[in-house]
């Protein structure tokens, strides 16, 4: 399995350098020239961003939609060449790692003095939409990590101080406070409460007060997984969100919560949300893949099989093989079925496997290749890590 996994690795490596990490990604819609004839209209918006999302076929090229660079694509890339530089040792991977750190600091939203990141494009969905650049909370929480990976591991100063100053832009978010937890809002210029971007926020949070003493960050990170674990179902399954509308269940986001949730206890030493993550994990490993590893987009229904579920999921077991030994293996079966099924002997990884066996072949940057090159970079120091703790 380490050979299969050392092998994509190089081969999506390569395929990723080639292209100078630029790619498409499912939500790239907005940047076509058709944009002008949607008039402004959220609607049409949003029709336009799914038509050239949910295709099976890739329509930017004929819609004028270009390969772009992405920051959220560069932060999974610096992640991911910091764990095979933990792997390997092999310093070419230390630099890669802060080639791709020091292109995100040079390449921050300008719409805040604060590190942030957000999308390079328009985006429009069913909640509303926002503008190129925007800050996320996921995207800056995400990259957040990658920087305190390489303060950690590539011994940089500077690098802790880009996440001290992501934390400063956090604790301005507005905040949902109710009887039980607060939440922190996904963007910054309204209240939109969703559980994973609350719980990438107070690990973001959480870990970076390890390194600072912060008495404001672990508070708010507390109170943030009070909110989203005491609304975790009876079965540890999340909604992606409290509001009506928005109570689906899904893959990667699980996994967002629960990296989150391991990420606060393990900065912390907070072990009051242990349950949590025993019955979440529970929830992840028997409801969302099938009997061969292939991932489900959804708890109660496969399709469309989604790269970016793979990858998260592969992350997350990986993560938690440390103290569950059925995630490794799971992990592995994961892996294994996206490499001989969705990646092209180019290198790259398929966007989405849809009813019929129809491929959805697009070359996305971040979405398929940074996240499965961070994800199986993670898995191959994991099953290095048994192997020498065997030895020992």
């Amino acid at each position: 399995m380490k050979d299969l996994v050392k092998v994509s690795l190089d081969k999506l490596e390569r395929w990723i350098e080639d292209h100078h990490y630029k790619g498409y990604e499912p939500f790239d819609g907005l940047s076509s020239s058709l944009r002008p004839l949607t008039f402004g209209s959220l609607f049409l918006d949003r029709l336009l961003l799914q038509l050239v999302r949910q295709s099976p076929v890739n329509l930017r090229p004929l819609l004028g939609v270009k390969p772009q660079e992405s920051t959220k694509g560069r932060g999974y890339m610096a992640a991911g060449y910091i764990q095979m530089y933990k792997v390997t040792g092999d310093e070419r991977y230390k630099k890669k790692a802060e080639t791709c750190l020091d292109w995100l600091i040079q390449n921050k939203s300008p719409k805040f003095t604060q590190y942030t990141w957000g999308n390079h494009f328009d985006f429009a969905s069913r909640s509303g939409g926002y503008s190129s650049h925007e800050p996320i909370i996921v995207w800056t929480a995400l990259i957040g990590q990658a920087f305190l990976d390489g303060y950690e591991i590539l011994k940089r100063d500077e690098y802790l101080a880009v996440a001290v100053s992501i934390c400063d832009w956090i604790l301005t978010l507005p905040r949902e406070k109710t009887d039980v937890g607060t939440c922190i809002s996904y963007v910054a210029f309204k209240q939109s409460s969703i559980h994973n971007s609350n719980m990438l926020g107070a690990a973001m949070l959480a870990r970076t007060a390890r390194f600072i003493k912060n008495d404001e960050a672990l508070a708010v990170a507390k109170e943030a997984m009070i909110y989203s674990c005491t609304r975790q179902l009876a079965n540890g399954a999340w909604y992606y969100a409290e509001a009506p509308n928005m109570q689906w269940i899904d893959n990667f986001h699980t996994g967002y919560n629960l990296d989150s949730l391991k990420c606060y206890r393990d900065s912390t030493h907070d072990y009051t949300f242990d349950e949590n993550l025993k019955k979440g994990l529970q929830f992840l490993k028997e409801h969302f893949f099938e009997q061969n590893g292939k991932p489900k987009y959804y708890h109660d229904k496969t399709y469309p099989v989604d790269s970016q579920c793979a990858a998260q999921a592969i992350e997350t077991l990986a993560l938690f093989s440390d103290q569950d030994d059925e995630s490794l293996e799971l992990a592995c079966k994961v892996a294994q079925w996206m490499i001989e099924n969705m990646q092209d002997k180019d290198g790259h990884f398929y966007y989405r496997l849809y009813p019929l066996g129809i491929k959805a072949k697009t070359p996305m940057l971040h979405w398929g290749q940074g996240t499965m090159f961070k994800a199986l970079a993670q898995l191959l120091l994991r099953m290095e890590s048994i192997k020498q703790s065997r030895v020992v």
